[in-house]
């Protein structure tokens, strides 16, 4: 995967950064967790940040002791540190623990798996995910990445943006990621079903990211001018999912989402 990237130019990423060995690090860390395999070597590294081995080396090493990347043989990957400050800043996110105790105590999302993700981009990243019995158990895990016309919970954070803004996020002919044959497949019937989504106030994915399952989701009300966009899903098996199961999933969702959006009530 490596080799298939543009080389950087020969400057280096960071060159203009003020703090160029912090950018650097945070590029190494990037690339190896959007390696398909989870593990690059140092030429591959090297070749990615545009700057020599050497060079390189010595930032791998820096990061190795800090324990946020680990070597394996001649590869490396990224370090289990990472998933304990990733922990702690969750811990940290009051609508996390209360997103929790909420899904324990309700009705019908105790049984269901549910989860909280943050818009960023293009994307969503799950931030916790509640797991009912049974569960219906997803290839997403807490921190993964999914385009937001893959999953319902993306459509209905984009949802609540301006046109003028999902345009340009989104073109007309703009080719979408397809994981199914049913995921949406160009950024004209993206925006088609965003027009849906507002007027139901919440957003359904029919087997569009996993097959033989569907997907309900709601956005959660801002918390301050710099509160993160929130997004809820609610998942269930489309041979057992009824328009009725749905209904009771979207009320206790917009319950969670109100109260996410303003503990207060």
């Amino acid at each position: 995967m490596a080799d298939s990237r543009t080389p950087r130019s020969s400057e280096g990423l960071g060159s203009t950064s003020p703090a160029p060995a912090v950018t650097r690090a945070a590029a190494v860390m990037d690339a190896l967790a959007a390696s398909a395999t989870g593990r690059l070597t140092l030429s591959d590294l090297a070749r990615e940040l545009g700057i020599p081995k050497s060079s390189t080396s010595n930032l791998l090493l820096a990061l190795e002791e800090a324990r946020l990347i680990s070597r394996q043989g001649a590869e490396f990957t990224l370090g289990r540190k990472l998933v304990e400050l990733g922990a702690a800043y969750l811990s940290r996110l009051d609508e996390v623990q209360e997103f929790y105790k909420f899904c324990e105590q309700a009705p019908t999302l105790s049984g269901e798996t549910v989860r909280i993700a943050m818009l960023d981009g293009t994307n969503v990243i799950y931030l916790a995910r509640y797991e009912g019995h049974p569960a219906v158990r997803l290839t997403s895990n807490i921190g993964d990445k999914m385009p937001v016309s893959l999953c319902a919970v993306g459509k209905a954070l984009i949802a609540r943006l301006h046109d003028h803004d999902i345009e340009a996020m989104f073109s007309d002919d703009a080719e979408l990621p397809v994981l199914t044959p049913k995921s949406l497949r160009t950024g004209a019937e993206l925006k088609a079903q965003l027009t849906t989504i507002r007027e139901q106030g919440y957003a359904f994915e029919d087997e569009e990211s996993t097959t033989g399952v569907v997907c309900l989701a709601v956005s959660v009300p801002t918390r301050g001018a710099h509160g993160p966009s929130l997004g809820l899903s609610v998942t269930a098996l489309k041979a057992t999912y009824s328009e009725e199961q749905g209904s009771r999933m979207v009320k206790e969702l917009n319950e969670l989402a109100r109260s996410l959006g303003n503990p207060m009530g």
